[in-house]
């Protein structure tokens, strides 16, 4: 058999044992086509016919509804992030007459390679793996159009700066001259820590994306929200990108449903988070970063092969039917690493059920390394 063959048959049994799975702790269950299509019948008011190009219907209801909760004067759907910002960066270029944008080298447009098919080029404060600070901002010695700050930062462990150090960070940007767009494809879960609501966040910044389907659990779609000029602007590239697609009603109804449902649930995500983290890091070996996680999304660390951890996860997900923590990669010698998303499943879990699983989590990892 191939290795393309095995892949494709350790998927399969992944996909399966997943969909019999009856406790969740890192994740949730994947809901069907099916499921799915039946979520969104079960909404109100579609007993109308589909609007077009997304020019009033559920689209602009979501992109009133995410205006307000931004606290901005408007805010446009997109069908992807990429799309969104990319608008973003080229209005702040325009807007400044400077191409240069101002990043973190480990932040998802810079990752992604939003700067490079913007034509634009990123200048990195840092390279270290944490957020930059307003004194390293100001020192940058070069002029930037934007400053583009992800909140939190995935890649080096869902970082997030404290409310002070957010504050003078964009203060600094604006005295540069240069704007400030906030790459929030999760700012819906930076509420607790933060200490502040939506709108006064997204207030530090000329322009804020979100995602719909992050955190939301919705299909796909993000929205650019900030003044009126900006989201004009928005509308016209959106077209020219071919981003006004003829009916988007599946997207915004789920957007809709996860800004209803699962939005008022993120804080008590945070919350739980708390009580279960320090549990995984007392683990035999485990280490988790950030320390103390501002968020419910965070990385753990073992020091085990990952392959024999990913083994032993199927292990524990065919045997009790559990799903603790999946998807592990070989970050460094002799550690393995993987995101841990504790969401509504987690809450159903105490510290000692997490102890309790994890530890035969790992006895399955140390039978499988051999």
């Amino acid at each position: 058999m191939s290795d393309d063959q095995n892949t494709a048959n350790e998927q399969q049994r992944r996909r399966a044992a997943r969909n019999a799975c009856k406790r969740f702790l890192s994740g949730e269950r994947l809901l069907g086509i099916r499921e799915r299509l039946t979520a969104l019948a079960a909404l109100d008011g579609l007993d109308v016919e589909p609007y077009r190009y997304g020019s009033d219907g559920p689209v602009r209801q979501l992109e009133e509804l995410a205006a307000a909760l931004l606290g901005t004067e408007d805010a446009v759907f997109f069908p992807t992030g990429t799309m969104a910002q990319q608008v973003a960066l080229r209005y702040g270029a325009e807007l400044t007459g400077r191409p240069a944008v101002a990043l973190h080298p480990l932040s998802h447009l810079k990752r992604h390679a939003y700067t490079q098919l913007t034509g634009l080029r990123g200048l990195w404060p840092t390279t270290e793996q944490r957020l930059p600070t307003a004194e390293e901002l100001g020192a940058l010695g070069e002029p930037f159009g934007t400053l583009a700050i992800e909140l939190p930062l995935r890649d080096p462990g869902y970082l997030l700066p404290s409310w002070e150090e957010l504050v003078e960070l964009t203060a600094v940007a604006h005295a540069a001259g240069a704007r400030v767009h906030f790459d929030g494809a999760r700012l819906w879960n930076t509420t607790t820590h933060l200490g502040s609501q939506l709108d006064e966040i997204s207030a530090l910044a000329d322009n804020v994306y979100v995602s719909f389907y992050k955190d939301l659990r919705g299909i796909s779609g993000a929205a650019l929200a900030g003044d009126a000029a900006l989201t004009a602007y928005a509308r016209a590239w959106r077209h020219r990108y071919g981003g006004t697609l003829y009916q988007q009603w599946p997207a915004t109804l789920a957007a809709l449903a996860g800004l209803d449902t699962v939005l008022p649930k993120l804080p008590d995500f945070a919350r739980h988070a708390a009580t279960l983290a320090p549990a995984l890091a007392a683990l035999p070996g485990a280490r988790i970063h950030p320390a103390v996680p501002p968020t419910h999304e965070f990385q753990l660390w073992l020091p085990h092969p990952a392959k024999a951890l990913n083994v032993a996860h199927l292990a524990l997900v065919e045997q009790e039917r559990t799903w603790f923590i999946s998807h592990w990669t070989d970050a460094a010698p002799g550690l393995a690493m993987a995101e841990v998303s504790l969401t509504g499943p987690a809450l159903e879990w105490t510290a000692d059920e997490v102890t309790q699983v994890g530890l035969r989590f790992l006895e399955l990892a140390a039978a499988s390394a051999h």
